[in-house]
């Protein structure tokens, strides 16, 4: 589904601040993964996504999705096909506005469209039963505002509007972060919930290692813009947070050395 070939990304080229993080790396995530992305501060994960995504252009390399070549579009020509839904839950929301207008606007990404449809009532149940999912009784305020929730009613509600068209990729940068360990622990449920009844590849940034072990079937650890771990099937469902933890420890303290 995704492929990164040789890519490179320097930051700050020809000054005394140039950082090199990049360096001819490859990827390849197939159709249905769900990755655990960890790895320290400065190791390259938030980067990977805004590549990924086009927030950033890479200096070198390609980028492939689902075989088409998306190396040279704009951050709004590849939204169409990635969704990405950020640590803070008003990034993915617009407040200002009620449940069914978030959603009405989700749906019509990437199409051409006026104001009309805000007020268009046919999408109704398809809205609701979208939301039912989530466990969260918002089905029944949908035409409450948005700033009228929970950070976590809306992270979730920002996950659906992120799946609600099934996007080729999904990326999740750190998004329970921001919120309480009882809500971030429901809205870990509910993205493992949709992430898997919709097959999505997906690809989740976080520095929770309980949650790296326990949800997706791949996990990927960086370490200065370098992949230094990845793991899968039943090597990654043996894997346990000490060991991990160790790994982790292991390849930050080799860095020093090197």
């Amino acid at each position: 589904m995704l492929k990164l070939k040789n890519i490179s990304k320097t930051f700050n080229k020809g000054s005394i601040n140039e950082q090199e993080l990049f360096n001819n790396f490859s990827l390849d995530i197939e159709k249905g993964d769900f990755i655990s992305l960890i790895g320290s501060n400065g190791a390259g994960k938030s980067t990977l996504l805004n590549l990924i995504s086009g927030k950033l252009k890479s200096d070198e390399g390609r980028i492939l999705l689902d075989g088409v070549d998306i190396t040279e579009k704009d951050e709004f020509e590849r939204c169409r096909n990635i969704s990405r839904i950020f640590q803070d839950p008003a990034m993915g929301t617009n407040p200002s506005m009620t449940i069914y207008e978030n959603l009405a606007m989700a749906k019509n990404k990437g199409q051409k469209f006026g104001l009309r449809f805000l007020i268009d009532k046919k999408d109704e149940v398809f809205f609701k039963d979208s939301l039912k999912v989530l466990g969260l009784n918002l089905e029944d305020k949908l035409h409450t505002p948005v700033s009228q929730l929970s950070g976590g009613q809306r992270q979730s509600l920002a996950l659906i509007m992120a799946t609600i068209v099934n996007p080729d990729l999904l990326l999740l940068d750190e998004h329970t972060a921001a919120l309480d360990p009882k809500t971030s622990e429901i809205v870990m449920e509910i993205t493992d919930r949709v992430v898997r009844e919709k097959g999505l590849t997906t690809i989740m940034v976080t520095h929770n290692i309980e949650y790296a072990i326990k949800y997706g079937n791949r996990l990927i650890m960086l370490h200065l813009g370098k992949k230094v771990l990845d793991i899968s099937g039943d090597i990654k469902k043996n894997l346990n947070k000490e060991e991990l933890l160790s790994l982790f420890k292991s390849v930050s303290d080799k860095s020093l050395f090197a």
